[in-house]
């Protein structure tokens, strides 16, 4: 092609085409049907075309592809009948004996003490319906202390290492509960970040690591990815189940066999109230002698919006069945001889494992490859359109469990979630705050402290400081005789 100089004189130079796809990166797009990812090649700059190519090599195509054909065979296939959880197999409130907590919580001591149990905090999703761009954990629920929830767990790590010192007649700087925390890319930066500006709270740096959960791409309907822009495939992280691989895939499972570890707490941000590392809990299953355990909370009413755990099949393994996916008629269904719903045992994600267990799970996960199927509005080159994101559940381990245990708690003792901004029906900042504080007025009551308040006592209370108490513990020294003007926070 011959082309006109600015001079007027024709030029012999000749334009030329551009460059194609890598070859072979191409064809191993072909392979798993994603060719589509380079439709708009040639009308990308340079630079965007290196951008593009560095994004589909970042992907694990053939993982990827046994991900998004595995799930989308499975969706919709029918699941075995659920039947309820026998309440004769779940550890209740009212048949505990004083000395089986009594002798739970000193075996869980003993065990913290010698270093066998780890924190694994699942922290990966942004306050964006608190209308916060920041981590969830950064969030400031509004408690006299203003404290963030963060804060808050490291001091009741901090409370309970203490605890456990004093128990074995320790030193307590050598007494640690390893904190694993597991971030997205959306938040990592800003939760170290947080950390540091705050010292870690007084933990040692040592004692925290923290490790990003894996994204998988968006997909339409027919399991094609869908390009964000087009130089980009839209992406999205893998669920709070994505745990597993990730502690798999970044070798944190071998880091915890090294230190000794042989138990793992693990929980979600959102919980004010939560019980981190709880010293009964861990000694009721090492009694128990099971390989998973879950916290549950009778649920309050038959739409109350939490997954309830089931058998899955007659005699089948535990499982969960999420709000969304349970029958309104077994939602309402009434176990006669007790008068409570036939499904009752909440899920509010407080989970014990082994470790061997947690290796069990990465492994058979990954194998399985079945991920849940969530219609969205992703962003793409075309604005906002439906497709699937694909994610894995923290419960997903428990049909993988050969034993498992259900314990029950009081939910006004120990769920407080944080999940919807002020002003929402249910689970705000504000409903977060007055249970924490309702339940820290009771212990101060329970250790003879008295309270005044300009505020009616419904709209406030006292804040009791993680680092003076874990569970109400060691407050009489503190509070007996004393008067303390709510709302305000006790601390030492």
């Amino acid at each position: 092609m011959r082309e006109t100089s600015s001079s007027g004189f024709e030029s012999n130079a000749v334009v030329s085409p551009p460059p194609s796809p890598p070859q072979a990166l191409l064809e191993r797009l072909k392979d798993y049907g994603q060719e589509d990812a380079f439709a708009l090649w040639n009308e990308l700059s340079p630079d965007e075309r290196d951008l593009l190519v560095k994004d589909i090599e970042g992907l694990d195509l053939s993982r990827i592809d046994r991900i998004i054909r595995c799930s989308l065979r499975s969706h919709g296939l029918p699941a075995a009948a659920i039947e309820p959880v026998a309440e004769s197999t779940v550890s209740t409130v009212e048949e505990r004996s004083a000395e089986e907590r009594e002798r739970w919580w000193k075996m869980g001591l003993k065990a913290i003490s010698d270093g066998k149990l780890a924190v694994l905090l699942l922290s990966g999703g942004q306050g964006t319906r608190l209308g916060s761009s920041d981590p969830k954990g950064c969030f400031n629920i509004g408690l006299p202390s203003g404290k963030s929830l963060f804060q808050l767990q490291a001091e009741r790590i901090l409370c309970v290492q203490r605890l456990a010192a004093h128990a074995s007649n320790e030193n307590s700087a050598l007494v640690q509960i390893h904190w694993y925390i597991m971030t997205s890319p959306f938040t990592d930066d800003a939760t170290r970040k947080f950390f540091e500006s705050h010292k870690y709270f007084g933990l040692e740096v040592e004692q925290v690591t923290f490790f990003q959960q894996g994204t998988i791409p968006c997909v339409s309907k027919d399991g094609r990815y869908i390009m964000e822009t087009p130089y980009t495939v839209a992406k999205a992280p893998d669920g709070n189940g994505g745990v597993y691989s990730a502690l798999k895939s970044t070798k944190l499972l071998d880091d915890m066999a090294s230190k000794g570890i042989k138990y793992i707490d693990c929980y979600g941000v959102d919980n004010a109230l939560v019980r981190v590392a709880d010293p009964a809990f861990l000694g009721y299953f090492i009694d128990k002698g099971v390989a998973a355990a879950a916290k549950v909370v009778r649920k309050a009413y038959p739409q109350e919006k939490v997954g309830v755990f089931v058998r899955r099949g007659k005699g089948g393994p535990l499982t969960v069945v999420e709000y969304s996916e349970l029958d309104p008629s077994l939602a309402s269904a009434v176990n006669q001889a007790t008068g409570r719903l036939r499904f009752c045992w909440s899920n509010v994600c407080l989970h014990m494992f082994t470790l061997d267990f947690l290796n069990q799970v990465a492994n058979g996960l990954e194998k399985d490859s079945v991920y849940h199927l969530a219609e969205k509005k992703i962003p793409s080159i075309h604005g906002y359109e439906m497709g699937l994101k694909l994610e894995q559940f923290i419960f997903d381990a428990f049909p993988y469990a050969p034993t498992t245990a259900l314990f029950e708690v009081l939910r006004e003792e120990e769920f407080a979630p944080v999940k919807n901004a002020n002003g929402s029906n249910y689970d705000t900042p504000d409903s977060a705050k007055l249970l924490v504080l309702r339940l820290h007025t009771r212990w101060v009551v329970a250790a003879g402290g008295f309270l005044t308040h300009s505020v009616p006592l419904y709209a406030t209370g006292v804040e009791v400081s993680p680092l003076c108490s874990y569970a109400g513990e060691n407050l009489e020294p503190i509070c007996r005789g004393r008067t303390f003007h709510a709302p305000c926070e006790i601390t030492f």
